[in-house]
């Protein structure tokens, strides 16, 4: 078999390359999907008991106009409109989110130690002109030693399962609001509640069937061309030849890979320098165990998730997923869902055989359940993402520097969350415009702007 365009993958990145090609005219393309489903990461999965989870905490805000109107046309008025409501479970209370521009919710020693450490920061500031050499040591230079000791090292470990000293500082853009000093103080003395930052402010969400509802109708008209349980075994660069597991050959003018990247570089069978592999084995990421909790009866409860930097729960976020749409518990049920996220890897071991446990302990231990609640449980639904994070570790750029030239000089692009393993461009957004821009890249020469390969 022969086709113009060959897409592996059919998550939000393989999707949006397919409908764009659509879009343009061009209809010679097939999508090779590895699960029985589409979507990746952006799945949903109702379970037996009749509530709906999606593979953790998804928000679905945009920075672009077409996707934009690509959510309006899939979505119509089945689109949910939410106000972020976030918090952080710290020192037995709940501050408002960003947490560095709420301490005033904090017990007053804690608050000291925050501000000790900002001004000491601020002042710090004049001095040090060279960048960051980590993560780590740009959260102590912005945030000072009081709030990186309460939150945010212990909260990004949690999540990144990665010492903060592992990781580069330059993937943080958007991702974290960083901290005024002026503007702390004037929260604290005149008790201003600071909870707009950030893109994610507002967000939308489908009325029915989770995040997920936005790729199964993304993907409802090419399912022709899309060729679910098919997992790629292996591709020749050289020849333009992909082969699935079940011994087809596809060989194709243009690939777009939104597989991890990693995997994928272990599936080049022709000249691939050892360099290339060996560039790949610097690649990390996590891995991320989610936990569904469906507990009977409601609470008076409007936040929309929970950020947890402290040892007396495994998870380091729960979204109150009852609150993004009523439809994700089952019907004519009074119930509230809870879904937990637990990062895992080599450097922060996690028993997931035991995790179910551990999360519903954490929920009592955190004030979201109540212990007889436990007897209240209508469903634990569980799932383990091997891939749940692309880590921005101080390898990563001088990986992908080696990777992505030698890929494009051989037809083959790799993109999306994993595919192209840049976190800070990694939103559903991010990841569905970098399949329409290489769609467009490959049908009409225009040059991508989402996606950008590090330079060597």
């Amino acid at each position: 078999m022969h086709v113009k365009n060959c897409i592996i993958g059919a998550g939000p990145t393989g999707l949006g390359a397919a409908h764009r090609l659509a879009e343009l005219g061009e209809d010679d393309f097939v999508v090779l999907e590895r699960d029985g489903h589409v979507g990746g990461l952006s799945t949903s999965f109702r379970d037996d008991a009749g509530f709906t989870w999606d593979l953790g905490g998804h928000v679905v805000f945009s920075h672009y106009e077409y996707f934009d109107a690509l959510l309006d046309s899939l979505l119509g008025e089945d689109a949910l409109q939410h106000q972020r409501i976030a918090r952080v479970r710290i020192a037995g209370s709940w501050v408002p989110y960003p947490f560095q521009n709420n301490i005033r919710h904090l017990p007053k020693e804690l608050v000291w130690e925050c501000v000790d450490g900002l001004v000491e920061a601020h002042d710090r500031a004049a001095r040090e002109t060279a960048p960051a050499a980590d993560f780590a040591e740009w959260i102590d230079r912005v945030f000072g030693a009081g709030i990186a000791r309460l939150f945010m090292r212990p909260y990004n470990f949690k999540v990144w399962a990665t010492p903060p000293e592992r990781m580069q500082a330059g993937w943080i853009g958007e991702r974290v609001s960083v901290v005024d000093l002026r503007r702390v103080l004037e929260n604290i003395i005149l008790e201003k509640e600071d909870v707009s930052w950030g893109p994610n402010n507002t967000f939308r969400f489908p009325l029915e069937g989770g995040t997920g509802a936005i790729y199964t109708r993304l993907a409802q008209p090419y399912m022709d061309r899309i060729r679910l349980d098919t997992p790629v075994a292996g591709v020749d660069a050289e020849s333009r030849t992909v082969r699935t597991a079940d011994g087809q050959s596809i060989t194709y003018e243009n690939l777009l890979n939104t597989s991890p990247l990693d995997l994928f570089a272990g599936k080049l069978v022709s000249d691939a320098p050892d360099s290339l592999r060996e560039a790949a084995t610097l690649l990390e990421h996590n891995s991320v165990f989610v936990a569904g909790v469906g507990v009977a009866g409601t609470r008076d409860d409007d936040t929309c998730w929970m950020y947890f930097p402290e040892d007396n729960s495994p998870f380091y976020r729960t979204t109150n997923f009852h609150n993004y749409s009523p439809r994700n518990v089952p019907a004519g049920v009074s119930a509230r869902a809870l879904m937990a996220e637990t990062s895992f890897s080599a450097y922060k071991k996690e028993d997931t055989a035991a995790l179910m446990d551990r999360t519903v302990d954490g929920l009592v231990a955190s004030a979201l359940m109540e212990n007889d609640e436990k007897r209240a449980i209508l469903t634990r639904w569980e799932t383990v993402l091997p891939y749940g994070y692309p880590v921005p570790t101080l390898d990563r750029d001088r990986a992908l520097a080696a990777i992505q030239p030698w890929l494009e000089e051989r037809g083959i692009c790799s993109r999306g969350r994993f595919g192209g393993w840049r976190y800070e461009v990694a939103n559903m957004d991010h990841s569905v415009m970098q399949g329409k821009e290489w769609a467009d890249r490959v049908t009409r020469g225009d040059t991508e702007q989402t996606y950008t390969i590090p330079s060597k």
